[in-house]
């Protein structure tokens, strides 16, 4: 049998020329996270930044991760899991793909591009 991940909704923010494509995905286990990663790469191989957050409830209990992929310390997958975290959302993951723009937003305006991103999701 094949495996359905299914994707919720989809966004994308633009600052200064850096575009922000954001994808919030129901997951059932960590495979599914793999595979969502795996495929986003290929579809977006001139990516700079694959920024994600995910809760995961099973039976085990409760997994959570962020991962900034590069980016500062706290700019990119804090903001996505508070989120995450304050709409009560389980058994999903938001990615947030970035294509360089060619100029450094800084820490603020990152952050900010990130939680806008996230937020349309909801």
């Amino acid at each position: 049998m094949n495996k359905i991940v299914a994707l919720i909704n989809q966004a994308e923010v633009v600052v200064k020329n850096s575009r922000f494509l954001s994808y919030r995905y129901s997951i059932k286990n960590k495979d599914d996270i793999e595979s969502i990663l795996k495929n986003l790469k290929l579809l977006h191989p001139k990516a700079v930044h694959f920024v994600y957050s995910y809760l995961l409830k099973n039976d085990q209990g409760l997994s959570a991760k962020i991962n900034d992929d590069g980016e500062p310390k706290g700019s990119a997958a804090k903001p996505i899991f508070r989120i995450m975290q304050l709409k009560n959302i389980t058994n999903e993951m938001v990615i947030i793909i970035r294509y360089w723009g060619g100029s450094k937003l800084g820490i603020g305006p990152l952050t900010r591009a990130y939680t806008k991103a996230a937020s349309l999701l909801f």
